[in-house]
């Protein structure tokens, strides 16, 4: 007969190789704390509800707190043989407190056990996020608070298209990480129901009250139905969702400083402290930690894609394939997590160059659009000044000449409404502060941007 907990209906043990393979100790070891908590609660309410004595509670609670003790002192090893984390646990209990470990595992399976675990964890890993995206939150706050009246080009297409500050283009990534916030905070409460209790998928013929499990365990209520809550995993395919596209949105950030910091631009420089050299050029200083998260939202995006597949066939219920789904969720909250940190280190010790981005902006006819609107000023339809302002481009390029180094009379040969005043209006913080539209680039703008972020951050403390 079989040695293992469920063993009573085999004849003989399993395999060497394939306990091994059926063994997913090595990474839901992770999750000792939650299963341990799962545990702790579920045995008060075994004894609340009659189902074990008081004394047997007792001493399942004393034994858990000290399994758990002695693991975070690294006294315990576990074992393949007992499979999981949970078979690991509950081994040690019993052979620590004898008869009452028995008695533990009534009244639930090891489906809602795992799920309660797993809900539990990525729960923890959502607010770690959370804080996490606070801190970035923050640093892109001072960086552009710090550098406001800093102007620079604007790109469409990577081709510099319009003058904006350097703060109006941190704020976009605010945007950006604001809402990822928002979607790990909706995520947060997608998750927050309780599995525990409904056994392997049909419920339980004992009189529990899962109300009171989840209470003890945090939750803000309990799911709804039994097949549904063993078999869900879209908390964690919801969670991996929000890492990728948090991460791609670091991968853009990232993109960006590579290009600010190269000698072609030069509009920032990347601390030492995170930059790297080359083993044969002694001149290179290369921004590795953006690429390394820009390599590694790949990663993430794979760790997404895993949970995906395994899920995307899985008849009701539980599938022993649901095992597969620990490490994608693992290493995807790890990784953002390293990731944000480092970034934020780095946009912490950033650089700011602000006369070569000055300098930028006087380049490439930025301030083209401002020229035609300076003639749709003039009365003239904005097509007719489009196409006008094209036309003076074309000029200027032939002659390598900017806009505002052509006299009034030679803009004047192209459209008579050109006036002395036009060059008022077409310079770079000219054109900046005549955006008045919400949401622009203008000085005014920005700081109310500011203002509101600095708003929201102060209501995150």
């Amino acid at each position: 007969m079989s040695e293992k907990l469920w063993g009573g209906r085999f004849a003989k043990s399993e395999s060497k190789s394939a306990d091994e393979f059926n063994a997913s100790i090595e990474f839901d070891q992770k999750m000792y704390r939650e299963d341990i908590a799962g545990s702790r609660a579920h045995a008060a309410m075994l004894a609340k509800q009659g189902i074990i004595s008081p004394e047997d509670a007792a001493a399942i609670d004393e034994g858990l707190a000290g399994i758990l003790q002695d693991i975070e002192d690294g006294k315990i090893e576990f074992t393949i043989e007992n499979e999981d984390i949970h078979m690991n646990i509950e081994s040690i209990l019993t052979q620590r407190i004898g008869e009452p470990g028995k008695r533990l595992h009534t009244a639930r399976s090891r489906n809602d056990q795992v799920a309660v675990d797993f809900r539990l964890w990525t729960k923890k890993a959502v607010e770690g996020r959370l804080a996490d995206l606070n801190r970035l939150l923050n640093s892109i706050y001072e960086i552009a608070e710090a550098n406001k009246e800093v102007i620079m080009p604007g790109y469409t297409h990577l081709q510099r298209a319009q003058p904006v500050t350097f703060a109006y283009h941190m704020m976009a990534y605010f945007q950006m990480f604001k809402r990822d916030h928002s979607r790990f905070e909706d995520c947060l409460e997608r998750m927050d129901l309780l599995p525990l209790g409904v056994g392997a998928l049909a419920g339980t013929t004992y009189e529990t009250d899962r109300r009171f499990l989840a209470e003890k365990l945090g939750f803000a209520g309990i799911t709804e139905n039994g097949m549904d809550s063993v078999s869900d995993r879209d908390f964690a395919l919801e969670f991996l969702s929000d890492v990728s596209i948090c991460m791609m949105h670091l991968s853009r950030f990232c993109e960006e400083l590579i290009l600010w910091s190269s000698t072609e631009f030069g509009f920032v420089e990347i601390d030492d402290a995170y930059s790297t050299g080359s083993s044969i050029m002694p001149q290179k200083k290369n921004p590795d930690m953006a690429e390394l998260i820009r390599g590694k939202t790949g990663r993430v995006y794979g760790d997404m894609m895993t949970l995906f597949t395994i899920m995307k066939s899985l008849p009701l219920a539980y599938n022993k394939d649901m095992q597969e789904d620990k490490p994608p969720v693992f290493d995807a909250s790890e990784q953002l997590s390293s990731c944000i940190n480092i970034f934020a280190d780095m946009l912490d010790t950033l650089t700011v160059n602000a006369d070569r981005m000055a300098t930028a902006t006087k380049y490439g006819f930025m301030n083209a659009t401002d020229a035609a609107d300076y003639l749709v000023s003039k009365g003239l339809p904005f097509r007719e000044c489009h196409a006008i302002i094209g036309e003076l481009v074309l000029y200027c390029i032939s002659h390598g000449k900017a806009i505002e180094e052509l006299t009034v009379e030679q803009l004047q040969d192209f459209a008579p409404q050109f006036g002395p005043d036009v060059y008022q209006h077409i310079d770079p913080r000219a054109c900046i502060k005549a955006k008045v539209s919400e949401g622009s680039t203008s000085f005014d703008s920005v700081n109310r941007m500011l203002g509101a972020a600095k708003e929201y951050l102060d209501k995150q403390k």
